[in-house]
């Protein structure tokens, strides 16, 4: 059902906790479905400096989680961006189909902390970043 990639970052997850001196953090999901992603980075001069992510929800979630970093991490905002839940399942040599929520997440929760950040800066992060997922539909419940 899950590829060894997916084994392998939830059982050894990278870039799990928080960023101490973090100057974006970004949290989402839905405590009724149980799924929630925290992620907290330090970028310095537009690139993702450091990032760590913690993750209350299934194995998929905190693989996805910790792939999404790795794909992020040393990165610019610009390039962290680009990132889609599509190149995070296939970073992980794919997810079964009720598991693509949890990528999905991942890109939300990479997104969350950048619009933080921009908001930090002073600057509206709906132009850059998009409005986001508000947790208003549950579309990320429905698989469960």
């Amino acid at each position: 059902m899950y590829s060894e990639k997916v084994m392998d970052h939830f059982s050894n997850p990278r870039n799990m906790g928080e960023v101490p001196d973090a100057n974006a953090v970004g949290q989402v999901g839905n405590p009724k479905c149980g799924d929630i992603m925290k992620m907290t980075m330090k970028i310095e001069n537009g690139v993702i400096q450091d990032v760590k992510f913690k993750t209350f929800g299934c194995g998929a979630a905190v693989a996805t989680s910790s792939m999404a970093t790795e794909l992020v991490k040393g990165k610019t905002i610009e390039e962290a961006l680009q990132l889609t839940n599509a190149a995070v399942a296939e970073a992980l040599d794919g997810l079964p189909p009720q598991k693509l929520h949890c990528s999905v997440l991942a890109e939300e929760a990479i997104k969350a902390a950048l619009s933080d950040y921009y908001t930090r800066q002073g600057i509206d992060p709906v132009p850059i970043v998009g409005a986001g997922c508000d947790g208003c539909c549950d579309s990320c419940c429905s698989h469960h």
